[in-house]
């Protein structure tokens, strides 16, 4: 398994340094540590497919480095005094890849079908809205339920990406086939597991800041093969370096270190409820407890991290107004684990242990497989290509997985979809309905302090429940060729190419 797995990255290092002496010097290429999921923004789950929508959908608001919301297809908004309408204006001169016209028809069409397509991954971040209206072209209206202090968040992310509504008949399935959006860049063609390629829209609103005739997206789950093709030539930008290069990248002169702090996480979760695989020994929380002193969270750091991984004990990183000191991250004590599982009657614990296949996550949980083993489990690892892990968890085809999240401006975005009882995201189905209430509330309190309270309730209970483990925060250590010009690295780790430039070598 593994001599054919490294003949394969190999092989696939050497294509694409011959990519690299053929592409045009306007092609931008970009390597992704996975494949993207669907390229449909309302059904799609991946952070990599994120990067891709980010030159391909325009979404109606976007984020500026210091994480305050700016104008993107909304040029303004406004809230109601009781905050449960919130009017958009719209730009005029926007237009979808297919030379459709967008207008607050065309937005509220994308809304609609966020809201009500069967397999939308969006449902739970829009289910504030009651109505939506579009009295005038450039004006948008959304009636709420209730206040929604997390809707502009979701509207500066998956949820506010504007595809042409005339893509909507006939099968869902073929929009994430050729999706037309309305970004800089429009969809030429996809190879799964190869390349992504988007060509120039020369009709966009801002092409004169856009540089580049075309982008390649290339998937390359190893992060050696990535650095090794980036100083090659074969690549401009890479995401996500792998942490134990960075302090030799850091010095390497060749190339442009681009690290930036994140806002997500990785975590271990359980299946609980999900399926005939959630019975396991880990539906007991003193197991679930035993596993987690077993860790040492410092040691991966160190050994993995490169030293650029902050421990995690809870899903909000310490830059957000929302973290906790109530939370502290729980030392390693394995004779502490040990006497969990003795009290749960088990003297030893079988069980597997999936995980997307690339080279930070394998070694993370190799790492977890030895340190637990020293206190009684035995944990089968299950690598799998990282598309075909979020289906086999929404499927419940797991035992324990390892998970990263990019995280979300607003706190709703790091917590909600993951814990409560229907969430899109919560493949576990743990289920606590006071958690669910809790969170609910904090979604119409727009007061910080106010909320921050309530986080704190919820979160007092899944660390008595102990849903998860979180093992650290998600930094975005970018890495470009030494001609990348104007590039800037977001917390959100998305990668924003207005004005980006390729200087002449």
């Amino acid at each position: 398994m593994k001599l054919k797995q490294r003949f394969g990255l190999a092989l696939g290092g050497a294509l694409l340094a011959m990519i690299g002496g053929t592409v045009a010097a306007q092609d931008l290429r970009i390597g992704l540590q996975e494949d993207p999921d669907v390229l449909d923004p309302h059904r799609a789950r991946t952070y990599v497919g994120r990067i891709v929508f980010t030159s391909l959908c325009d979404k109606l608001v976007d984020i500026d480095q210091k994480l305050h919301f700016v104008p993107q297809l909304a040029t303004s908004w406004s809230w109601s005094e009781d905050n449960k309408v919130l009017t958009f204006k719209l730009r005029t001169d926007a237009a979808f890849h297919d030379g459709s016209k967008f207008d607050a028809a065309s937005a509220k069409a994308n809304l609609e079908r966020a809201m009500n397509l069967q397999d939308s991954m969006r449902k739970g971040e829009l289910a504030s809205v009651e109505k939506i209206d579009a009295p005038a072209a450039d004006t948008l209206v959304l009636t709420l339920k209730r206040p929604d202090a997390t809707l502009l968040a979701q509207l500066s992310d998956r949820a506010g990406m504007m595809l042409s509504p005339k893509t909507f008949e006939g099968d869902s399935a073929n929009v994430g086939r050729k999706p037309v959006c309305s970004g800089p860049y429009k969809f030429v063609e996809r190879v799964q597991n190869d390349r992504i390629v988007l060509e120039k829209f020369d009709q966009y609103y801002d092409a004169k800041d856009y540089a580049f005739k075309r982008l390649v997206f290339l998937p390359i789950p190893d992060t050696t093969v990535r650095l090794q093709n980036l100083r090659a030539g074969g690549l401009d930008i890479l995401e996500r370096l792998n942490p134990s290069d960075a302090p030799q990248v850091k010095d390497d002169k060749s190339v442009q270190f681009a690290p930036v702090a994140g806002l997500g996480f990785q975590e271990m979760f359980f299946n609980l409820n999900n399926g005939k695989r959630a019975d396991n020994a880990f539906k007991d929380v003193r197991v679930r407890r035993a596993l987690e002193l077993s860790i040492d969270r410092d040691v991966i750091n160190q050994v993995v991290g490169g030293g650029i991984f902050d421990a995690a004990s809870q899903p909000f990183p310490p830059a957000s107004p929302y973290h906790s000191d109530k939370f502290p991250v729980p030392k390693r004590d394995v004779a502490k684990a040990r006497a969990l599982l003795k009290e749960a009657g088990l003297n030893e614990v079988r069980g597997e242990f999936a995980f997307g296949n690339n080279t930070t996550t394998s070694a993370i949980a190799e790492m977890i497989q030895a340190m637990a083993a020293e206190a009684g489990f035995k944990l089968n690892l299950r690598p799998t290509e990282y598309a075909a892990l979020l289906n086999e968890a929404s499927a419940g085809n797991f035992e324990i997985i390892l998970r990263g999240w990019s995280g979300r401006v607003d706190p709703d975005g790091n917590i909600y979809q993951f814990v409560t009882c229907k969430g899109a995201l919560n493949d576990g189905r743990y289920c606590n309905a006071e958690v669910d209430k809790l969170l609910a509330d904090a979604r119409t309190v727009p007061d910080e302090a106010k909320r921050k309270a309530i986080y704190d309730q919820a979160q007092t209970i899944l660390h008595n429940d102990a849903h998860n483990i979180y093992l650290y925060y998600q930094p975005w250590p970018f890495v470009l060729a030494k001609n990348v010009r104007g590039f800037a690295p977001y917390p959100d780790g998305m990668i924003r190419l207005k004005g980006v430039t390729l200087a002449q070598k």
